[in-house]
């Protein structure tokens, strides 16, 4: 056994009791004849104290210990001496009288120091990211994250959802922001996509008859970054069969009730507010509107609903959509379509949260000639449609059920629990701005051996940072 205990657990309860500890070391203090030093590990921390006869050659072999070291302590839990207890650590009644010390690894000088109040560059940040995480805030944010995950998971599969996988290696079907794309050896001159979102294979799963689908799902987007953004994101994605916009309100309500009162101890009152598409950027100057004062919950949730179906394109004189073209219409503005696209209100649904687009959602079309329809308007002809999009069109002639469904950003639901202000606060290796890892190094050069075999050519062009610059 490497060690009997945490080093966030131990307390007057276990005076005398024999330990074996294993951490880092957080401080080191030399009192002369007295050393003392803080190990930690993902639990907390304890205090040790080193006594020239009662911890032998462990005594001397501490005089070498620094910050950042990894060892192994055995020794006996003692209460503190009276007025010594330190009140804002969970072991602060104790310290453990070293016996025994190994050093498991040593540690050159980090480049800072482990404390939370160090004003540190985000570059050096993520560039030493593994010792950026060994801070309580960051770590605990990393430890919400995972708790969130348990608390979606365990809700969804109350409901009798089904988690499917869907792949990474897509095709390309642009709309919206760009692709990242991956040439393929085998298919020389071809490329696959990562996807921006699993919209098209949440669908297909649908008339498949999944009837309830979710995902914690990992999406890709190759556009500017902001403190809301990063190249590759988590997003939660939920599908339905035979379901109406209720369906969807009632379901997302109660998981985010859940989320609340589960990490947060917060009780969220529901129904949510609907604020329709119109008032709301008449009243508030946004689609997205911040409750917080008006409804009086730190977490003030609405949900945005009648949105128009289309926005049209001034500089191309086009019609795009508002959301996706895989969105229904509003029925009663189905006669519409032809002669007044302008009029159409869709059947999509924004979840807002602080402000802050949490999540977006609608019914879906489920019937191959209304989506031709769309695709028309928008400019996708008949033949485009199939080369982009075919697979789908195929799938709604063998029986697609009514469907709609929802995706929310983690990542920003995870930086408004935590009050952060970036969402790469709450992501285990971010990327910079200039969506550039400092830790890898990545995006990188390759070997001309594997460009050959891919079959490409690169032509330099100056890089986001320069540009920047």
């Amino acid at each position: 056994m490497l060690r009997t205990n945490t080093c966030g657990e131990l307390n007057s309860a276990n005076n005398t009791k024999e330990v074996i500890l294993c951490g880092w070391v957080a401080r080191r203090r030399d009192h002369g004849k007295l050393i003392f030093i803080d190990i930690r590990d993902r639990a907390g921390f304890t205090q040790i104290v080193f006594i020239p006869k009662e911890s032998g050659d462990a005594y001397k072999l501490a005089q070498e210990l620094r910050n950042e070291f990894v060892i192994k302590i055995k020794g006996v839990v003692n209460k503190r001496p009276a007025g010594t207890i330190n009140e804002k650590l969970a072991t602060g009644e104790i310290e453990v009288l070293a016996k025994e010390l190994e050093i498991l690894n040593p540690s050159v000088n980090p480049p800072f120091e482990i404390e939370e109040e160090t004003e540190i560059t985000e570059e050096i940040r993520l560039k030493y990211r593994y010792l950026d995480l060994r801070r309580k805030r960051v770590f605990n944010n990393l430890l919400l994250r995972s708790n969130l995950y348990k608390v979606i998971r365990a809700y969804l599969e109350s409901n009798n959802f089904t988690e499917c996988e869907t792949p990474i290696l897509t095709k390309s079907t642009p709309e919206g922001a760009r692709d990242y794309l991956v040439p393929s050896r085998l298919n020389s001159g071809q490329f696959f996509a990562l996807p921006q979102s699993p919209q098209l294979f949440k669908q297909i799963l649908m008339v498949a008859g999944i009837e309830k689908y979710y995902q914690i799902a990992k999406c890709f987007r190759d556009e500017d970054l902001r403190a809301d953004r990063q190249p590759e994101f988590t997003q939660l994605d939920i599908e339905m069969s035979f379901i109406d916009e209720e369906d969807i309100f009632t379901l997302t309500e109660g998981l985010m009730k859940s989320i609340l009162k589960e990490l947060k101890n917060i009780d969220v009152k529901t129904p949510f507010t609907r604020i329709g598409y119109k008032e709301a950027v008449e009243k508030y100057g946004s689609d997205k509107p911040d409750l917080r004062q008006e409804l009086k919950n730190d977490f003030a949730f609405c949900w945005v609903v009648d949105f128009p179906l289309f926005k049209y394109n001034e500089e191309e004189k086009r019609w795009e959509s508002e959301h996706h073209p895989f969105t229904a219409p509003a029925e009663e503005d189905l006669e519409n379509l032809g002669k007044y696209p302008e009029k159409v209100k869709s059947r999509s649904y924004d979840l807002v949260l602080n402000g802050m687009e949490l999540g977006s959602g609608s019914i879906r079309i489920h019937r191959k000639e209304l989506q031709q329809q769309i695709f028309n308007i928008i400019g996708i002809r008949e033949e485009e449609a199939s080369k982009r999009f075919g697979f789908l069109l195929e799938a709604f002639q063998f029986g697609a059920p009514p469907h709609g469904g929802v995706a929310f950003g983690l990542d920003r639901l995870l930086a408004i629990l935590s009050g952060e202000n970036s969402i790469r606060e709450v992501i285990t290796f971010p990327k910079t701005s200039a969506a550039f890892c400092p830790l890898t190094s990545a995006p990188s050069d390759v070997e001309d051996k594997q460009l050959k075999e891919l079959g490409i050519t690169i032509k330099k062009k100056p890089s986001a940072i320069q540009e920047k610059d």
